[in-house]
């Protein structure tokens, strides 16, 4: 079962991309309004659609016939439209075509830009990391090993630390 965890104006969305497969895009938006009353949980919010305009051309579609980045766009605006302050996005790059991983760069970077919530980035895809990044840490095995602004990465030779 999909998890939509929002508690205390957090969401996070899972690596995997985990949507309800049987319900529509928009039903599976409606998912992330559940904290919302009855009456303020109706309809998608515009903001939704205005990010990702892919969602609304498919919103009668079943989640599980969308493709991967299409499904992973789906679980981010899902967890967008329980407006947190923190969105946790774990890996939400793996799998996915390059130019959808632009998209998903944008929006990102749309979201940080507004200034209304705090954006938490897992990724090991390191160009996309440093594109977005205005704080990093670098972890291994549970330990912090590096920390610092999202602008020094490169001189700091993060890329040489993360690479698989």
């Amino acid at each position: 079962k999909p998890q939509q965890r929002v508690h205390a104006g957090i969401a996070y969305v899972p690596q995997g991309r985990e949507i309800f497969p049987r319900l529509t895009v928009e039903e599976n938006l409606l998912m992330g309004l559940s904290r919302f009353s009855a009456r303020e949980a109706r309809e998608v919010p515009a903001f939704i659609y205005e990010l990702f305009p892919v969602l609304e051309q498919m919103k009668q579609r079943r989640g599980g016939d969308l493709s991967g980045g299409q499904q992973q766009q789906l679980a981010i605006g899902r967890a967008l439209a329980s407006r947190p302050r923190l969105l946790i996005l774990d890996e939400p790059t793996e799998g996915i075509q390059p130019s959808v991983i632009k998209e998903i760069g944008a929006v990102i970077r749309r979201l940080a830009e507004r200034g209304d919530m705090a954006i938490l980035l897992v990724e090991q895809f390191y160009d996309f990391a440093e594109a977005l990044a205005d704080q990093y840490l670098v972890m291994a095995r549970g330990e912090i090993v590096q920390r610092g602004r999202g602008e020094n990465m490169q001189a700091e030779g993060v890329r040489g630390l993360v690479t698989i």
